[in-house]
């Protein structure tokens, strides 16, 4: 097990996992798109302009890095339309096809909304929306469930599409529940709002929910969990934890924004913060973005930061960041403040990818030691 975990850690992990469709050329250790050297971690500090090669176009960067989103609202938009077309461009959302491609976008996460008044329910239909959404556009849109399915996707050209954060209230208080969601395709939980995930934190349900969720591979979200909650999670979670969609509340007070000691021990537990395109949470420019990026990547580490658009949930966004094409501009900004391209591997796809199969690696290893918990 340790000789697996040592593996599982290595920093070229991320490397495995920026395979493209195969190339007369693949391999080649010249070829600037070689996976291996884009994935490579670089030194945490800026990298002066006139340090290498000059940057990779945006738009290049992001065919072979595409954006693994951490956090859309699609479904519920959807749900309240008579008719849409995702295919040809949908003005009444954020996030249609065309500019998902646009952007530059290789996966996204879908947020159940679910109603508190029938909190199950609810999120059984809008996971029954978001795989009848899936199933309609089957040459842009692929439902995953695993990092194996994600990285599938992207090599046949498709978006991953995962199911997922949900909120806690979701599981309704019952670990069989949790494991119905899973079986049907739930891939993450935000862990806040409920009596057992509180202020005080985490209630001895709650360290059972977190050991379940690592046995079942959900990934844990700690986005607007109490600092005592948060804690408790990293304390007890074998699983990187993630912050589906929170800024640097040194830079902005928005409740659901990290502290610093939080990003600090996300970094220490390679757990991952993905930065939202969200206006309230980071200011109203780009700029403002590429800050908190820059902030939690001092903190946290390159290998603990990711992007989260934030997409068709009401929010206001940044100026230039408006719908999810604004991805490459987001991308030019930080290149121009010397970001490598290594490390922008690791932003938009890279770190994103480890954590899942970290998540599949802990559940695999606890399946073996536990029963499923009641």
């Amino acid at each position: 097990m340790a000789d697996l975990q040592d593996e599982l850690d290595a920093p070229a992990e991320a490397g495995d996992l920026e395979t493209t469709r195969p190339t007369a050329d693949e391999g080649d250790p010249s070829d600037p798109s070689d996976p291996s050297d884009l994935a490579r971690p670089a030194p945490a500090g800026p990298v002066p302009a006139d340090a290498g090669t000059a940057p990779t176009p945006p738009h290049v960067l992001l065919a072979r890095h595409p954006v693994a989103d951490g956090y859309c609202g699609l479904p519920q938009v959807l749900r309240t339309l008579p008719w849409y077309d995702l295919e040809l461009g949908e003005s009444a959302v954020e996030a249609d096809l065309p500019r998902l491609h646009a952007g530059g976008t290789g996966a996204q996460l879908w947020a159940p909304h679910v109603d508190p008044d029938a909190p199950v329910t609810s999120t059984l239909e809008q996971i029954d929306l978001i795989t009848r959404i899936v199933s309609r556009h089957p040459e842009d849109l692929r439902l995953a469930r695993s990092a194996s399915d994600t990285a599938d996707a992207r090599a046949h050209g498709r978006i991953a599409v995962l199911v997922g954060p949900a909120p806690a209230a979701a599981a309704a208080d019952s670990l069989g529940t949790l494991r119905s969601l899973h079986a049907l395709g739930l891939r993450a939980l935000t862990l806040s709002g409920t009596s057992w995930a509180s202020d005080e934190g985490l209630s001895r349900f709650g360290d059972e929910v977190v050991r379940e969720m690592n046995r079942l591979g959900l990934l844990i979200d700690l986005t607007g969990a109490s600092a005592a909650t948060a804690a408790r999670v990293l304390a007890v979670s074998k699983a990187p934890a993630v912050l589906t969609r929170s800024a640097a509340r040194t830079l902005n007070h928005h409740p659901d924004n990290a502290p610093d000691e939080l990003l600090g021990a996300l970094g220490e537990s390679r757990g991952l913060c993905l930065v939202p395109c969200s206006a309230d949470r980071t200011g109203p420019a780009l700029r403002d973005v590429a800050d908190h990026i820059d902030h939690v990547r001092r903190l946290a580490g390159p290998e603990s930061v990711g992007l989260s658009g934030t997409y068709d949930t009401g929010d206001a966004h940044p100026e230039g960041l408006t719908d999810a094409a604004g991805y490459p501009a987001l991308i030019a900004e930080l290149q121009a403040r010397g970001w490598t391209d290594a490390d922008l591997a690791l932003l938009t796809w890279g770190n994103a990818q480890r954590v899942l199969r970290s998540t599949e690696f802990v559940s695999r290893a606890a399946r073996h030691r536990r029963a499923p918990g009641t």
